[in-house]
């Protein structure tokens, strides 16, 4: 067994979560190991860019910050690409990559989420494509070059978020949901059928209230058959049914998991030197699949792996949705116990969410009220305190 003190961090994953905890830990340690994992290229990107690169006009390089060569000079990390962990034995401490074993001195599990894959039927699903990472959007890129016609299944955040991306880029967009409003986990009705018109207007048809069951081939492009009857001509077809936390080669080492892996405040599984954060996690109950809680994760973490114990904490965290034909600011309440009060008029609504004791608990802005975000933010509390 080599000298613990000699034995790298081992991070799995080099998305935001990975390359992130191994940033902010290089911010206080220049000397430990650190090797990170991954199973892609290993390039740095901003993952939420995925969803506006139609309307940048980018392509999948052009959103890559830096490359594995780079990232291992500026973390001074050695970084492994085109790499699957296969198991790992928390009692011994080590990873497994096939017959290959490492030792770890502690390890951090990064591995984000994967994307729901819709239940189609239909020969035409090899068109059918999700855009979870940068070699999703690279391939679905490439695919839509001289294409007119897309159609996205779901009209949560992510699917609004592309509908009004691809609109910006010159495409027909159409999108398909079993919901009778858009972002229905997120929104009150008054600010969702605000968000739909404006992306109406932006050119986006929506087809809500059916489920897309067939995808069929139709020359060069597919038929969408819907629940309801009806069919959609596309060129290409989008997945963004939502997301999964990867908890797989966690469930298989025996660490315990629900939604994502569970870890308290220090991001610490139920093993000894493993923790987890981003979007494989659930922080005391909380899977929270956004940036602002996965930045305040790695820095805490950071802390953490260098001998100075630190518990993360969530402040208030609203999420804009990246629709800039219908401005949406959502702040989601931490439970259900009050009610929504509606303010405003057209696109421009300021909804609160209040408490019985009439307590901020949280809001959706829209239109030309998103301004207020920054003043009804300092009022909620806390998430993690």
């Amino acid at each position: 067994m080599t000298d613990n003190k000699e034995l790298p961090i081992v991070i799995i994953g080099s998305g935001l979560a990975g390359y992130g905890i191994a940033k902010e830990f290089r911010k206080l340690n220049t000397e430990t190991p650190i090797l990170v994992i991954t199973s892609d290229d290993g390039r740095s990107y901003s993952k939420p860019m995925l969803s506006a690169g139609f309307t940048k006009d980018k392509t999948a390089a052009a959103l890559a910050m830096a490359n594995a060569g780079d990232m291992a000079t500026q973390l001074k990390a050695s970084i492994r690409t085109q790499t699957k962990v296969t198991s790992i034995d928390a009692e011994a401490h080590t990873i497994s990559i096939g017959e290959e074993v490492i030792e770890y001195s502690k390890l951090v599990l990064a591995m984000g989420a994967k994307t729901h894959k819709a239940p189609l039927e239909g020969d035409g699903v090899d068109s059918v494509y999700s855009i979870n990472d940068l070699v999703d959007y690279d391939r679905f890129r490439q695919a839509a070059i001289g294409k007119k016609k897309v159609a996205i299944i779901g009209a949560g955040l992510i699917g609004c978020e592309f509908a009004n991306d691809l609109r910006n880029g010159g495409y027909d967009v159409d999108v398909i949901a079993p919901s009778t409003t858009v972002l229905p986990t997120m929104l009150p009705e008054a600010p969702a059928e605000v968000l739909k018109q404006g992306l109406e207007e932006a050119g986006v048809r929506f087809h809500l209230g059916s489920l897309a069951n067939r995808v069929v081939k139709n020359g060069e492009g597919v038929t969408v058959h819907l629940s309801n009857g009806s069919e959609i001509e596309a060129d290409l077809v989008v997945s963004a049914i939502g997301l999964t936390p990867n908890v797989e080669l966690a469930a298989k080492a025996g660490l315990d998991y629900r939604k994502g892996i569970c870890v308290d405040r220090t991001l610490k599984t139920s093993a000894p030197d493993i923790y987890a954060l981003g979007d494989c996690a659930e922080v005391e109950g909380l899977v929270l699949l956004y940036v602002l809680p996965l930045m305040a994760s790695a820095r805490a973490l950071a802390k953490t792996l260098n001998g100075d114990e630190t518990q993360v904490q969530y402040g208030a965290m609203p999420v804009v949705v990246k629709t800039p034909a219908s401005p949406t600011v959502i702040a989601t309440p931490a439970d259900e116990q009050g009610e929504w009060q509606v303010e405003g008029e057209g696109a421009d609504l300021r909804c609160l969410f209040k408490g019985n004791e009439g307590e901020l608990k949280g809001f959706v802005l829209t239109g030309s009220k998103v301004v207020d975000k920054l003043a009804l933010s300092k009022e909620l509390p806390a998430m993690l305190s």
